[in-house]
């Protein structure tokens, strides 16, 4: 049985909503249930669910829904209703004393000292919430996507006029003062700052330089956009200058995938006339570029993290490109890795919940390898081109495709789980996977990937077949999860844990090639 109910005015946030929508859709009886607010995505996706009603017809932004495909001897539409009920109300006792101001101008008045502004509502209104913001001289952090380019330009020339930050559209990470925002980590103050068009690259780069004794001034991020011709790379620039005139910042760091040639040059340009020194990872970049701008290239994430830190500590900056442990010690993990593979098993998979670790794995390994994904280096190596499971994968669940009415992987580890069971099967030889803590992550997603392996580890055993499971972990002791419990969580599953995701990618690297895959 299908059916739906509406409720008028009823205003949620989606994740909120999504994550409600997984656990109703656990009842016994519930084949498919969707709850969401009446956009034009979710009625586009219920109807993709064939669970479309005359009752949604006329259903509105500000409407909520609940859409449902059942077995009526099982379960009945008032249960589901009573178990939204339930779980709404839980998430309303859980900020109970909460004062959750209902616009920015009471917002404002509540805080009168602010000067920073955190914006994630729906994409069709977060450009005039955002303006709204920088006339009240505010900085800002737009979560939110689905802003238009040429709200994002008219948005980031009016904080450039007011000497303001306006990061976003879709910046998911920054620190600012010491405070993480949205998906972050907890690090040291320190003297490094950075300018990230990346989130989880950000995040991957300030944990390894906490880890290595140093801290952070501040954390900017740019959103994905910002460097593209069309936008100029005014906030990255924005961010450097700030930095520059920062006396709490002593080494400058910057991460992005390789900017629009004329907005490279102005960054250059920049670059050249700092009197700090500055790192530049622009992933698969030009190392020769960035050498002539007076800056030090990367080869990797945690490459950056170590030469921002050399430098701090007036240290030549030399290339990192292997590994914590011995060469004995890894060519032991390797050939015992490599051991344990049955001749048949022959392909990788590679499931990121960060887009820039997924990035620069492929970046990596697609020099030895042919791997498809759905951010492939060449258009013949996108997911499409794949023949059922027959190749080496890497993907980035955080992708919209893989998002739709969904929470992202970070929030929600489903979407990995699904993976695990869709994806990997007999001919699998290697896994390779992010664990991304800090704010805004799942609260256990070591958990989640250390419960899928070791599923998929005993299905394999009724084959009399193993596989090997690779791992890197992006956090800091300080973070809300815990990283020494995730790490033991995940070695005891049987997960080789790296210290880095160059280092699992480097480790994959060899376990392939000595495996002869």
């Amino acid at each position: 049985m299908i059916d739906t109910i509406v409720r008028e005015n009823a205003y949620f946030d989606s994740v909120t909503l999504m994550l409600i929508s997984r656990e109703m859709k656990k009842l016994d009886g519930v084949e498919e249930v969707l709850v969401g607010m009446g956009t034009d995505l979710n009625l586009d996706l219920v109807k993709m669910l064939e669970m479309f009603l005359p009752e949604l017809e006329k259903v509105t932004p500000n409407d909520l829904f609940i859409a449902a495909k059942f077995d009526e001897s099982r379960v009945n539409m008032d249960e589901l209703i009573a178990s939204f009920d339930e779980q709404i109300n839980k998430k309303k006792e859980s900020h109970a004393g909460d004062y959750q101001p209902p616009t920015l101008r009471s917002a404002i008045e509540y805080l009168p000292g602010a000067n920073f502004v955190v914006l994630s509502v729906p994409g069709q209104y977060a450009a005039d919430e955002a303006e709204n913001a920088l006339r009240e001289g505010l900085n800002v952090m737009m979560f939110s996507d689905n802003v238009s380019i040429e709200d994002e330009l008219k948005l980031k020339r009016m904080a450039v006029d007011k000497g303001l930050l306006m990061m976003g559209p879709d910046c998911g990470t920054a620190i600012i003062n010491g405070v993480p925002l949205c998906f972050a980590n907890v690090v040291k103050r320190g003297k490094i700052g950075v300018v990230g068009a990346s989130g989880t690259g950000t995040q991957e780069v300030t944990v390894l330089i906490d880890q290595l004794g140093e801290g952070l001034s501040q954390v900017i991020g740019t959103g994905g956009r910002d460097l593209r011709e069309e936008i100029g790379g005014l906030m990255m620039i924005q961010g450097i200058e700030a930095l520059l005139a920062d006396p709490e910042t002593h080494v400058i760091l910057l991460i992005s995938k390789p900017p629009a040639p004329s907005v490279e040059k102005k960054i250059y340009d920049l670059v050249a006339d700092s009197p700090k020194p500055v790192v530049i990872d622009f992933i698969g970049g030009n190392a020769e570029s960035v050498l002539r701008a007076g800056a030090v290239p990367c080869v990797s994430l945690e490459d950056a993290a170590k030469k921002a830190v050399a430098l701090l500590r007036k240290q030549t900056p030399v290339d990192f490109d292997g590994f914590d442990a011995s060469e004995q010690e890894i060519a032991h993990v390797v050939d015992d890795a490599a051991g344990r593979l049955a001749p048949e098993q022959k392909y990788l998979r590679a499931l990121f919940t960060g887009g820039t670790l997924a990035d620069e794995a492929i970046k990596y390994l697609g020099e030895h390898y042919p791997i498809y994904s759905n951010i492939p280096l060449t258009p013949d190596r996108a997911l499409a081109k794949l023949e059922g499971l027959a190749g080496h994968l890497c993907l980035d669940l955080g992708e919209d495709e893989f998002t739709r009415g969904r929470p992202h992987p970070m929030i929600d580890p489903m979407t990995r789980t699904e993976f695990f069971e869709s994806h990997i099967d007999e001919t699998t030889a290697v896994i390779l996977v992010d664990v991304v803590l800090g704010y805004g992550s799942h609260e256990d997603p070591a958990g989640a990937v250390a419960d899928s392996v070791i599923k998929i580890r005993e299905k394999l055993a009724s084959m009399g077949r193993d596989i090997v499971a690779v791992a890197s972990v992006t956090g800091t002791d300080k973070d809300p999860q815990d990283l020494k419990q995730s790490i033991e969580d995940l070695e005891q599953a049987g997960v080789i844990v790296m210290p880095s995701n160059a280092q699992a990618v480097r480790l994959v690297d060899r376990i392939m090639k000595t495996a002869g895959l």
